[in-house]
Order: C-alpha cells, then sequence, then structure tokens
C-alpha cells in the first residue's frame, strides 16, 4: 500500500472575519490582532467571497445571517474551492446549528452568540491544531492492484491503464481524502458536483457503480467502495 503526500500547509497567519454586525467585527479584529493574528474583515458574504479568493486566509471565521450571500452559502463555495482551510461558524441562535448540516457545509466548529472572548480563541486553537494534523493532499494511491497518480491524472489496474472520466478522478480524490470514513450520497452530490440544493437522482449511485466495474477486482462484491445501508458510501484500502 503507498500513499504519497505533498508538503504541509504553512503556519496559520491571517484570519478572514466575514461578519455584517460592524461593533462585531470591531471586537473580533481587536481580539485577534493581541493575540498576534493578521485580520482582515468582510461585511457581507460577497465580499467575504472576494477576500477569501484574493487573500487565501489561514482561517475563515463566518456569521450565518449575511447580507447579499447567506453565510451558508460562502461556507458551501469556500469549501469547494479549498478543502483544507479551517471554517468557524458564528450563529445567534442555537436553533440555526445542526451538527448535521455543519458537516455537510464543511465547516469545523461554531460558536454561538454571545460568546465569551476566551472560549472563542479556545475554539480557534483546537480547530487549528486539527487542521495541522490533518493529512496533506494525496498525490499518489494504491489499493488493490490499482495505482493511481492524482498529478498526471492516471489510473493503472494489473499494470494496464485504466481511463476514468474527470469526474470520476475527481470522486475518487474526494475518497481518498476520506479514507474508511463513511459519506452520505448528500455530502458527495455537494462537494463533488457542487450541488445547492439535492435532486432526486442516481448520479452519485452510477458513478460509484462505474468506478467499482473498472477498479475492483469483483464489482458485485466491492471491498473498496463500499455501500453502508441508510447512511451513504466508505472507501477503503
Amino acid at each position: 500500500m503507498i500513499v504519497t503526500f505533498c508538503s504541509f500547509r504553512r503556519p496559520m497567519e491571517k484570519i478572514l472575519v466575514i461578519e455584517d454586525d460592524r461593533a462585531t467585527r470591531k471586537a473580533l479584529t481587536q481580539l485577534f490582532e493581541v493575540e498576534g493574528y493578521s485580520v482582515e474583515t468582510a461585511a457581507d458574504g460577497e465580499e467575504g467571497l472576494a477576500a477569501f479568493r484574493a487573500s487565501r486566509p489561514d482561517f475563515v471565521m463566518l456569521d450565518l445571517r449575511m447580507p447579499k450571500l447567506r453565510g451558508q452559502e460562502v461556507c458551501k463555495q469556500i469549501r469547494r474551492e479549498d478543502e483544507h482551510v479551517p471554517i468557524l461558524i458564528l450563529s445567534g441562535s442555537a436553533d440555526e446549528v445542526d451538527r448535521v448540516l455543519l458537516l455537510e457545509l464543511g465547516a469545523d466548529d461554531y460558536v454561538i452568540k454571545p460568546f465569551s472572548p476566551k472560549e472563542l480563541l479556545a475554539r480557534v486553537r483546537a480547530v487549528l491544531r486539527r487542521a495541522t494534523r490533518r493529512p496533506p493532499p494525496v498525490d499518489q494511491l494504491q489499493f488493490g492492484d490499482v495505482t493511481v497518480d492524482f498529478v498526471k491524472m492516471e489510473v493503472h489496474r494489473a499494470g494496464r491503464p485504466v481511463s476514468l472520466t474527470p469526474q470520476e478522478f475527481k470522486l475518487l480524490k474526494y475518497f481518498s481524502h476520506n479514507i474508511d470514513r463513511v459519506v452520505t450520497r448528500d455530502q458527495l452530490l455537494n462537494d463533488v458536483w457542487g450541488y445547492n440544493s439535492y435532486p432526486s437522482t442516481r448520479t452519485v449511485d452510477s458513478h460509484i457503480l462505474t468506478l467499482r466495474q473498472k477498479l475492483e477486482k469483483s464489482p458485485a462484491s466491492p471491498v473498496h467502495f463500499i455501500t453502508i445501508h441508510n447512511a451513504g458510501y466508505k472507501f477503503t484500502l
């Protein structure tokens, strides 16, 4: 079994605060700057997404109730463009926050307003520690008699080349970042296909079936692309 990784991300330096309330933005800026962080702020969802794309911060703090573009959509878009940047959600109500929804959005943690500065800093540090322990992106992967080079977008099975579509490569790479973890069909639709809603389609099922046919020794009895009934799918080495 071979898994090759590229280098680790650089240490955290910049926090992007996306918050429409001016007083809260100012308080968060002061809090983080005192702790030695560089802080950038945005006052609405569209401005926040533009700031993220321009500066590529090391940590994102995001309010859910945002003008122009809601925090949920900003979070989804950031996660599509960067699989690893830590995201902490700010919410004005515990009723808005659901841990399952958080996972589907791609956020790492949340804090309910009003919050204690001490608790907030502790949560930020905890999320950053978890982020530094995440495995870096996979360049090469081997399972069974299959070898995958994600940089060259090449797949070989038993030494022979296998043709995958770009979407199949994207799905396989997503699984490589979530080895031995159960992922739901909705998560796959959102993270791999980028759907904002979950249509009634067999898209995920058909793509996984194709990966089994191309990469499993026995597609009818898969050992790598496994269906977890009433839950989703799991990729194992």
